[in-house]
């Protein structure tokens, strides 16, 4: 059995935990920028997006600070090229955690903080890009975070402008762990690297 976790918004009268088969999972409030509500990357490679630069090859390992380029895709509508550099993995406190209810107990967040180009100066604006922590050892956390933890990871989506060459934004992942330390952030979107992503390590 997977842990599921949901922050709601105050509207639903506050944080609810919630049981889930599927895979830990844990979620907050969404941003309310425009078009935050759109679906997430979708990973297939039909009608690839267009690549441009020098692209890294799946598995390709980096150290935080260095910059990636890569094929992105939002939706069938957004997609293009663009470079990430992950510019710090922060460790949280397990107070952190507080909105996401009692089924965070004992977790310790992850601020991955990564600054996003527009390298093929396709519309991306309002999408929105994740990384996953990468535990001490290489393995994946088993824990998917939705949301931000206002203040010290804020999750921000492209800015409108966000639609031409060298058009930039910064913005950070939450991540967390029940075990190890997490000492990378991983890029798996997209077949090509589903199997073999692009690692981040401190």
């Amino acid at each position: 059995m997977g842990l599921g976790l949901s922050a709601c918004s105050s509207d639903e009268g506050g944080p609810v935990a919630q049981d889930s088969p599927a895979a830990s999972a844990a979620s907050a409030p969404a941003s309310s920028a425009p078009g935050s509500e759109s679906p997430a990357a979708d990973s297939g490679d039909d009608n690839a997006a267009p690549v441009e630069g020098d692209v890294a090859a799946p598995g390709t390992e980096l150290k935080v600070g260095d910059r990636a380029v890569l094929p992105f895709r939002y939706t069938s509508e957004k997609k293009g090229t663009i470079a990430v550099t992950v510019t710090a993995i922060e460790k949280g406190a397990e107070a952190d955690m507080a909105a996401f209810g009692a089924k965070a107990k004992g977790m310790t967040p992850y601020f991955i903080k990564m600054k996003v180009e527009n390298v093929g100066g396709t519309d991306l604006s309002y999408a929105s890009l994740k990384l996953d922590g990468v535990l001490e050892g290489g393995t994946g956390t088993g824990v998917v975070l939705f949301g931000d933890i206002p203040g010290k990871c804020d999750r921000e989506s492209a800015p409108t402008e966000f639609t031409t060459k060298g058009a930039s934004y910064e913005t950070c992942a939450l991540s967390a762990t029940k075990s190890s330390p997490i000492t990378g952030a991983s890029f798996d979107e997209g077949d090509a690297y589903r199997d073999s992503p692009v690692v981040w390590t401190n």
